[in-house]
């Protein structure tokens, strides 16, 4: 019998509608189920025919961007799951009202972090090297602050775009509206970024590069960056590492099922064919246990569990 939810969304006018649809795929950790609905959306319309449609059904939704902070349950998830796409890309460079000699840049929500990196660094701004290193979105790194490198959103924010599923309506919110902290943000559950704005000074484009050249050079030295990985599993606890304490617990190729605690970096679980969600759960859970015995620190996670992965 056909997902009259699925249909709701075709009749409103999305053109990229999935029943049953695998999420694995979608996840740089490569578990999971499958979601009750998959859409993928280039506009502000399908975005508040989303929110029309889950408003309708009772279904929760879930933005998944790039997938590379999302864990999965293996039952699969109830909802509707959302990919931005290429309609909500794109970047525009012009020069800041507010920061001499810089430029302001607003990216689509769906550009790659990554790929922004490079194309500022192409036009003399600095400041923003760090994120050639965070593979998701810039839509996803504004709802969990993303950073690295000791650089973050919060840094070069201005404002973002929203839109609210359960009303559709364009919200515009300054940075300080955000409740910006290490990698969380305070944004409604409702709130989907479509664009961000960001100020960066200026910088020589040649020395900008190599720097981007140098973090890409230690991410492959020290991550696991050819296995199935989440990121950072772990925040960091205030003064110390969580890659550091994982160690010291003698946690460092740790295995549970199909996921195991990468040798190269102890704050990146990675997995092979056959690992499921709950293999990751366990590991995770059993990496807290031992820190906690051996050195008393709460390990809080960094990835985000969706409904269902308990």
């Amino acid at each position: 019998m056909s997902d009259p939810a699925v249909a709701a969304l075709v009749a409103a006018g999305i053109a990229e509608v999935q029943g049953e649809a695998p999420l694995a795929p979608l996840t740089t950790l490569r578990v999971g189920g499958a979601a009750r609905v998959l859409v993928t959306v280039h506009s502000d319309a399908d975005l508040a025919a989303v929110g029309r449609v889950a408003t309708e059904y009772a279904l929760p939704w879930l933005i998944v961007g790039r997938g590379s902070n999302l864990l999965v349950p293996d039952e699969g998830w109830q909802g509707i799951a959302v990919l931005l796409g290429r309609g909500l890309r794109g970047v525009t460079c012009s020069p800041s009202p507010d920061l001499v000699g810089g430029q302001r840049v607003r990216a689509g929500a769906a550009e790659p972090l990554p790929a922004l990196a490079v194309r500022v660094a192409d036009a003399g701004c600095a400041g923003f090297a760090w994120a050639c290193a965070v593979p998701g979105t810039v839509g996803g790194a504004v709802r969990m602050n993303a950073g690295a490198h000791g650089g973050d959103m919060a840094s070069h924010l201005v404002e973002v775009d929203l839109i609210r599923l359960r009303s559709g309506a364009r919200e515009t919110w300054i940075v300080d509206a955000l409740g910006l902290s290490y990698r969380r943000s305070q944004l409604p559950d409702d709130a989907v970024v479509v664009s961000a704005t960001l100020d960066l000074p200026p910088g020589d484009p040649e020395t900008i590069r190599a720097e981007i050249a140098e973090i890409r050079a230690w991410r492959r030295t020290h991550q696991p960056l050819n296995q199935p990985n989440c990121g950072s599993v772990f925040t960091n606890p205030p003064g110390d590492s969580a890659g550091r304490l994982v160690e010291a617990a003698g946690c460092k190729g740790l295995e549970i099922g199909g996921a195991s605690v990468s040798q190269r970096h102890a704050n990146f679980i990675v997995t092979r064919p056959g690992a499921t969600a709950a293999d990751v759960l366990a590991l995770v859970a059993e990496v807290q246990r031992r820190v906690r015995d051996t050195a008393g620190v709460d390990l809080h996670t960094e990835v985000v569990r969706v409904a269902g992965a308990t």
